[in-house]
């Protein structure tokens, strides 16, 4: 049965590539075949494993897309958080179709994955493995799904492969996206959905370079964006133009040649006179002739940024009250964006929401917006409405009187929101709130007055709220799980919290955290490879408790890879990329100390017997400066 179903595939290759007039699933199936055939002499039934580079070559081919890899690296995360479980792996590959990142789903996926090296290092270029997900989308730079028998080499027929390219703030081919499946009861359709999915992912990398390279440039972003992605073009304070993105290039009709000359802004888009004196902010974008292009959004320059961020803070009589929401901040642009606007509200009294995930820092957030305002000698009142039983909250919130209910204290009890008069109420993960006590909380924040259970006459009260939620609360509200009235009572000013793994500055934050959790210890590189690339699910509260752990446990004051307590957030690594990265860095260390084995061996906490023994066992050229 398998040789006649490779001899029907290889004749369905022969026949379409004869056929120039033949289609087959996805359009340029046919013409990949052909080139296959023709241009690179190709036999559709040939069987053997794709070409694996050496660790050496591997290490050379990511050098020089390392920018590319870090950038990419979120969003492949979060890529492969909503494929694994259907059975995807996720790849990163360059422009030769070598797979340099590679994440395979969990069971029996992942051994056949293994078992025909769909993995790091694997190269599926289409010159010499045919027609194929990586090879033929890199070959016509486009995205492209290939189908099982729509490989042109038959043993690839049972997989599936989603390709979407990636390319650079000029525009120029970098590299791809790629996400496999060998699961039979997919059909085309639903893999067509995890094309989309992944062409989503590879423009927010595109965006992610774009705005990485321009960073120090103003860049505006046009109103809606086309296939090739979001339509952004950066430019200098003069209205120059420095660089567009490959839709606005497109959109605009914007060259090399014209980039490189220092183009005015105004021969392709105009900016409302006050735009750049309100930067992030959504000016109306216009035609070169004038006409209404749309609201666009505009992005000051990081030196820009915190020039604005300065002038804000200098509007206030006393600077370092900021300074917790600041440091909180860090450089991440968008969070810099949202400190800036609780500067401008902190003696407001507007509340404010914060959303983010779990142990994404909501409450340090609360306190350092409370430290921020005038209310700051005053009391700041935090309550978690998920941690107490609803029987509680009502009690713990509003307060009683002597004798209200049984076991109720002898003297009563005042309530947190009576303890946080004159100074901020936070309610953290108000989500879990309980609808009867939503009602409460809202004829609160109307009539400035609590009711405490028992009592006879209301309390008046003067407070800021602030509330904290991972839900989704525009959610809630549409199926009746909150009150939409509360809901825009509390949402005076919403902060978008983002998780560790998307911050823009992760090195930095890993770094300052480090500095308060193990200030005594030194982390080696490999942990800081680990730390890097770990999605760390539970965030700064994940990210604090692993340091604090590998602090104690790290000998000599050095934290390596083996100190840090990092649950696995998808496939274990392989042993030679266990090996591969263990060689890599001795390697390093060596170079790092002249190819002294002594320092190296003290460096990496290892007897220099031992060191000896793995520069031999990995086959390390010694190495001197």
């Amino acid at each position: 049965m398998a040789n006649l179903a490779s001899r029907n595939h290889v004749e369905r290759v022969l026949a379409a590539a004869q056929d120039m007039t033949a289609t087959t699933g996805e359009p340029g199936i046919a013409t990949s075949w052909r080139r296959c055939l023709v241009d690179h002499k190709l036999d559709p039934a040939r069987r053997g494993p794709p070409r694996t580079l050496t660790q050496s070559e591997l290490k050379d081919c990511a050098a020089p897309i390392d920018a590319l890899m870090h950038l990419a690296m979120p969003e492949l995360e979060d890529l492969y958080r909503v494929v694994r479980e259907a059975g995807y792996c996720v790849n990163l590959a360059d422009t030769n179709a070598t797979v340099l990142v590679s994440r395979l789903p969990e069971g029996e996926a992942a051994t056949i994955l293994r078992k025909w090296k769909v993995y790091t290092g694997s190269v599926f270029s289409e010159a010499t493995e045919g027609t194929n997900g990586l090879g033929t989308a890199l070959a016509e730079q486009r995205p492209i799904l290939v189908h099982r028998d729509e490989h042109f080499r038959e043993q690839w027929a049972m997989f599936s492969c989603a390709v979407a390219p990636v390319f650079d703030h000029t525009g120029q081919l970098t590299g791809a996206v790629n996400i496999t499946s060998c699961r039979g009861d997919l059909d085309r359709t639903a893999h067509q959905m995890a094309l989309a999915v992944t062409a989503q992912t590879v423009r927010r990398i595109e965006d992610a370079i774009f705005r990485a390279h321009f960073r120090n440039a103003w860049i505006a972003a046009l109103p809606g964006h086309d296939i090739a992605g979001s339509q952004l073009i950066a430019f200098d304070a003069d209205q120059r133009v420095l660089g567009a993105s490959r839709a606005a290039r497109r959109s605009l009709g914007l060259s090399d040649s014209v980039i490189d000359g220092g183009a005015a802004l105004s021969q392709f888009i105009r900016l409302d006179a006050d735009a750049m004196r309100s930067p992030d902010a959504a000016p109306l974008l216009r035609h070169a002739d004038g006409t209404r292009l749309g609201h666009g959004r505009l992005s000051a320059p990081q030196r820009a940024r915190s020039t604005t961020s300065n002038a804000a803070r200098a509007r206030h009589p006393a600077d370092h009250r900021y300074a917790a929401l600041s440091r909180l901040a860090g450089s991440d642009p968008a969070l810099q964006r949202s400190v800036k606007r609780l500067m401008l509200v902190a003696d407001e009294n507007i509340p404010v929401l914060l959303h983010g995930e779990t142990g994404s820092g909501k409450d340090m957030f609360a306190r350092a917006i409370h430290a921020a305002s005038h209310r700051a000698p005053r009391h700041y009142v935090a309550l978690n409405c998920a941690a107490l039983p609803e029987s509680l909250i009502d009690a713990e919130l509003f307060g009683y009187e002597a004798g209200a209910f049984t076991g109720a204290r002898r003297d009563g009890s005042k309530g947190l929101i009576v303890q946080a008069d004159g100074g901020t109420l936070f309610l953290d993960e108000i989500g879990d709130m309980p609808l009867a006590l939503q009602t409460r909380l809202l004829r609160v924040l109307e009539n400035r007055e609590v009711w405490p259970l028992g009592a006879l006459k209301p309390v008046p009260v003067n407070i800021r709220l602030i509330s904290a939620t991972h839900r989704d609360l525009d959610a809630m509200v549409a199926e009746g799980g909150f009150r939409a009235d509360l809901y825009y009572r509390i949402r005076g000013l919403q902060v978008e919290l983002p998780a560790l793994r998307a911050r823009s500055d992760k090195a930095e934050v890993i770094a300052h955290i480090a500095a308060e959790e193990a200030p005594q210890a030194r982390i080696a590189s490999d942990a800081w490879k680990a730390m890097l690339t770990h999605p760390f699910p539970g965030n700064m509260r994940q990210l604090r408790h692993v340091l604090r752990l590998a602090a104690c446990t790290a000998e000599h004051g050095v934290i390596t890879e083996a100190d840090l307590d990092l649950p696995p957030c998808g496939e274990p690594a392989m042993a030679s990329d266990l090996e591969a990265a263990e060689r890599n860095v001795i390697a390093e260390a060596l170079r790092a100390h002249g190819g002294r084995v002594a320092a190296t061996a003290q460096a990496l906490n290892l007897s220099r017997a031992t060191l000896y023994r793995k520069i031999k066992a990995l086959k390390i050229e010694s190495v001197r400066h």
